[in-house]
C-alpha cells in the first residue's frame, strides 16, 4: 500500500475528531464466482487499510441475492485472502446471518412511516419513474403503515408470487438521484439460498442490507469502489433511520480497470460454462486462482496494486504493469532451468561417443547464496530450431554453416553440416567441438559473438509447455458492449508445445515452483495439466516505467 492517498487523508480527519476511534473495516465479496483482479484491488484496500491503522478487517460474504451463490465461491474467496497474506481472524460473517435483525429493521421503519408496500409491476415501475425534469410516483406511497406492515408479513410467509409486491423506502420522489427516488428494498423471490434454503422468500436488496450489516459489525469506514458513490446518499439514509448504534462512513475509490481483461463476473462464468476456457483457474483468466495458477506470485500481485494507487477517477492499466512486476520478481528469485522448446538434433562428431561430462551452471546468477547445479553434456544435444540457420540473414550469430557458436557453460562449436527436409525445415545438425574451450573461452582469444542453450539428449526429460497470450485481442474492452466480448476473444491466448526437452533437474519440480527458462521466459509447473510447464512471462519487458 501506499504511503499516503486520500482515503488515508479521510480517516486521518475522523481519527483528529475521534482519537479513539478504532478503524474497522470490511471485505464484502458476493459468493458467486472466483475472486479477480479488479477484486484484488479493493481487499487490499480493505485489509491494508485496517492494518495500516492496527485495526482489524472482516471478511463478509454478501450473499443477500442467493442468485449463483455456492460454498465453492467462499472457499475459493478465503483460499485467495490467505494467498495474498491477509487474514480475517474470528470476524467471517455472511450476509445472511443478518437476515432477521434486517427485517426486523424493515418493519420499523413501515411503522415510522419511512417504508411502504408498493405493488407497481416491473413495466409500471419503470414507468412511473419520471426522469430528470419529472419525479417518480406512486399510487401506493400513503398506504396506512398498519396495511403494509400487514402486506410485508404476508410477503414473507409467502403468500404472493414473485413481482406481485416490493417494500420500498419514502424518500424523495423528485430526488436527482434516481436512486432516492423511493428505492425497492425487499422484493420477493423463491429460490434456494446456499445456506438458508427456503427460510425465506424474500431478500433485501444490496443498497439497505450493506449499510446494516457495516452498523451490526461495527464498521467504521465502509470503502468500495467509485460505482457506488450516487449510491452514498441511500447508504447514509438507511444509515440515519435505523436503530443501531455504529455509523459508519463510505469512501469510494476508482476501480479496477487492465488492458484486454474483463472485470465482469457474469462474462467470466460465461466463459467457464460454455467451456471456452478451462475453468475459473484457467491460466488465461484475470481471477486470482488463474493468475496463481498460471505462475503469478502473491508479491507481485501486492507489487501490482501498490504501483496502482488509489485514486478518486477511474483509468485503465496497463496489464504490461503487472507483467513487469513478476518478471522483475522472478528474474530475482526463480531458478534458472535449460529447456528446448522447438528441439533440433545436434551430433558433436570429434566428441566421445560414450563420455558423459557435467557443467556447473549457476542457480541464479542474481543470488549468491542460490548455488549451483551440474548439467550433463553428451555427444548428442538437442538446441533450439531458431538458433539454427542453413542459410542465416545478415548478422546471424548462431549455429550457420562454417560458423562458431558457445554453448552456455560449454564449449565452442562449428557447424560442419545442417540437413534439412524438403520444406527447407531442420533436421539435424553436425558440429566440430573445440575441446579446449570447457569454459566457453577460446585460448587464442578469437571472439564469439553468440551463445545458444542447449540439453543433452541422452539425459533430457521431456515435457509440453503451455503458452499463453491475452485472452483478448482489443485493448480497452470497456469500450465494447458485453454482448461483442466473445468476438474478441484471442484464438492465440493458449499454444500447447508438446515434445519440449528439459535438462534432467526438471524432473524433480514440483508444482508451483518457479524458473527461469534461459533465453525463453518464466515457467512453472502446472498443479492439474500433468508434466506441463506454464509459461508466466516471456523475459522480453516491452513496458516503460
Amino acid at each position: 500500500m501506499e504511503s499516503s492517498n486520500f482515503i488515508y487523508d479521510l480517516i486521518d480527519e475522523d481519527l483528529r475528531n475521534d482519537p479513539n476511534m478504532k478503524i474497522h473495516t470490511r471485505f464484502p465479496p458476493e459468493p458467486n464466482g472466483y475472486l479477480h483482479i479488479g477484486h484484488c484491488k479493493a481487499l487490499i484496500i480493505d485489509f491494508g487499510t485496517a492494518q495500516r491503522y492496527g485495526g482489524i478487517c472482516n471478511l463478509r460474504m454478501d450473499d443477500t441475492n442467493p442468485a449463483k451463490e455456492d460454498t465453492e465461491f467462499v472457499d475459493a474467496i478465503k483460499e485467495d485472502i490467505h494467498w495474498l497474506g491477509f487474514d480475517w481472524g474470528d470476524r467471517f460473517f455472511y450476509g445472511s446471518d443478518y437476515f432477521e435483525t434486517t427485517y426486523q429493521l424493515a418493519e420499523k421503519l413501515i411503522m415510522s412511516g419511512d417504508a411502504y408496500v408498493c405493488e407497481l409491476s416491473a413495466d409500471e415501475f419503470r414507468a412511473y419513474r419520471g426522469d430528470l425534469t419529472t419525479p417518480a410516483t406512486s399510487p401506493y406511497r400513503d398506504r396506512p403503515a398498519e396495511e403494509s406492515l400487514d402486506l410485508f408479513r404476508r410477503m414473507r410467509a409467502g403468500e404472493f408470487p414473485e413481482g406481485k409486491y416490493t417494500l420500498r423506502a419514502k424518500i424523495d420522489l423528485g430526488s436527482g438521484n434516481f436512486n432516492m427516488r423511493d428505492p425497492v428494498l425487499y422484493r420477493i423471490r423463491y429460490i434456494d439460498h446456499h445456506r438458508q434454503g427456503r427460510k425465506w422468500c424474500i431478500f433485501p436488496m444490496y443498497d439497505f442490507a450493506h449499510p446494516i450489516q457495516d452498523m451490526i459489525e461495527g464498521i467504521t469506514h465502509s470503502l468500495c469502489s467509485l460505482e457506488y458513490e450516487d449510491h452514498r446518499p441511500l447508504y447514509n439514509w438507511v444509515r440515519d433511520h435505523v436503530d443501531l448504534p455504529a455509523k459508519p462512513r463510505q469512501i469510494e475509490f476508482a476501480r479496477l480497470n487492465v488492458t484486454h481483461t474483463v472485470m465482469s463476473k457474469r462474462f467470466l462464468r460465461h466463459l467457464v460454462e460454455e467451456g471456452l476456457v478451462d475453468g475459473w483457474d484457467d491460466p488465461r483468466m484475470p481471477t486470482l486462482c488463474g493468475l496463481r495458477r498460471r505462475g503469478f506470485t502473491a508479491a507481485s500481485v501486492l507489487d501490482f496494486i501498490g504501483r496502482v494507487g488509489v485514486a478518486k477517477s477511474n483509468s485503465l492499466v496497463d496489464i504490461g504493469l503487472l507483467e513487469h512486476c513478476v518478471r522483475e520478481e522472478l528474474n530475482n528469485t526463480a531458478k534458472r532451468r535449460i529447456a528446448v522448446l522447438d528441439p533440433v538434433r545436434v551430433v558433436i562428431d570429434n566428441y566421445p561417443e560414450d563420455k558423459t561430462e557435467y557443467f556447473e551452471l549457476p542457480n541464479n546468477p542474481n543470488d549468491e547464496t542460490a548455488g549451483t547445479r551440474k548439467v550433463p553434456f553428451s555427444k548428442v544435444l538437442y538446441v533450439e530450431r531458431d538458433d539454427v540457420a542453413k542459410d542465416p540473414p545478415p548478422k546471424f550469430h548462431r549455429m550457420k554453416p562454417d560458423g562458431e557458436v558457445r554453448l552456455m557453460g560449454a564449449y565452442i562449436v562449428k557447424c560442419t553440416d545442417i540437413a534439412t527436409d524438403e520444406t527447407g525445415r531442420v533436421t539435424e545438425v553436425h558440429c566440430t567441438a573445440d575441446l579446449e574451450t570447457g569454459n566457453g573461452m577460446p585460448a587464442d582469444g578469437r571472439k564469439i559473438k553468440g551463445t545458444i542453450h542447449w540439453v543433452s539428449a541422452a539425459h533430457c526429460v521431456e515435457a509440453d509447455a503451455a503458452l499463453y497470450d491475452r485472452l483478448f485481442t482489443y485493448a480497452n474492452m470497456n469500450e465494447i458492449e458485453s454482448s461483442e466480448y466473445d468476438k474478441y476473444l484471442n484464438p492465440e491466448s493458449k499454444k500447447i508445445v508438446s515434445g519440449v526437452k528439459l535438462e534432467p533437474s526438471l524432473a524433480e519440480a514440483q508444482p508451483g515452483e518457479k524458473f527461469q527458462f534461459v533465453r525463453l521466459g518464466y515457467f512453472t509447473l502446472d498443479s492439474k495439466m500433468k508434466n506441463t510447464f506454464n509459461r508466466v512471462v516471456t523475459l522480453k519487458d516491452s513496458f516503460k516505467i
